[in-house]
């Protein structure tokens, strides 16, 4: 059982409550989200307060012990910020809280980065060669890069984020190619049923960044975005982007462009991690 206290609840309920719904989540993706966690939030033990998605996430909160409240408040705050921009007194407050039931210190100005302070960031040249990369692939990816920019002043968002997110995971497999000692060390490598790390062409994006971090190739708020790139690009199949009603917006493709600027950067050694 968690100690959140009541002033505490209220906080989180003014950032994810909307009207019983949690944030923008729908049935299918509010499951997904966390299953990402390991978590069944569908059990029976969470609906004894009603089905509702924030009924569920009530009772969550009230069974699971504090380490485990913290990681999916802090999931859904990492959320929140994706999707709109969090006021920062907001962010502050929550992770404070987060940081109390996770059991760390609270430094002064520690708080969870918004969307809108992760697209303030520059990058005002995509150094390529500094990558390492083999001409034939370099060429393919500075083709993508055009089209991406091209994407953006057209406002097709949908294209710009499935290109970005291809993009990335091409880089990043091609990172894990030339380093794949470190990879298939990671913890966060991807396993088969015999407990033995996948051959890396099989590995996903997910799978791609969580690892690239790990091992530093990645910094955390690229880490952070790489995830809700991830997620829209997912929306690749029309059948998926229908039923969870996904509408890709400049804000979102913006997001998607920025994070493969900044995976660019770290992984040419261009940024601090």
């Amino acid at each position: 059982m968690s100690t959140l206290k009541a002033h505490e609840k209220v906080i989180f309920e003014r950032l994810f409550d909307r009207g019983g719904y949690v944030l923008d989540f729908n049935e299918p993706t509010y499951a997904a989200f966390f299953r990402e966690h390991k978590i069944d939030i569908n059990a029976t033990k969470y609906q004894f307060n009603g089905s509702s998605k924030m009924k569920r996430l009530r009772a969550f909160l009230e069974i699971e012990p504090d380490t485990i409240a913290s990681q999916i408040l802090a999931a859904l705050l990492d959320y929140a910020c994706a999707i709109a921009d969090v006021p920062k007194i907001d962010r502050d407050k929550a992770m404070l809280i987060i940081n109390r039931l996770g059991g760390k210190p609270n430094v002064a100005g520690t708080t969870s980065q918004s969307a809108e302070e992760f697209l303030k960031q520059e990058f005002l040249s995509i150094d390529l060669a500094r990558l390492n990369i083999d001409g034939q692939l370099q060429s393919v990816i500075e083709q993508r890069l055009h089209e991406i920019q091209r994407s953006l002043k057209a406002e097709t968002s949908l294209a710009t984020i499935f290109l970005c997110g291809s993009t990335l995971e091409g880089l990043l497999l091609d990172a894990a190619t030339k380093h794949p000692e470190q990879f298939n060390a990671a913890k966060s490598a991807p396993k088969d049923r015999e407990g033995k790390v996948r051959q890396l062409h099989d590995w996903t994006l997910e799978s791609l960044i969580n690892a690239a971090h790990e091992v530093g190739f990645l910094s955390l708020d690229v880490k952070k975005y790489g995830h809700t790139l991830k997620d829209f690009r997912n929306y690749i199949h029309p059948r998926q982007q229908a039923v969870q009603g996904f509408r890709p917006d400049q804000h979102t493709a913006k997001i998607s462009w920025q994070v493969l600027q900044a995976s660019v950067a770290d992984l040419s050694g261009q940024r601090k991690k």
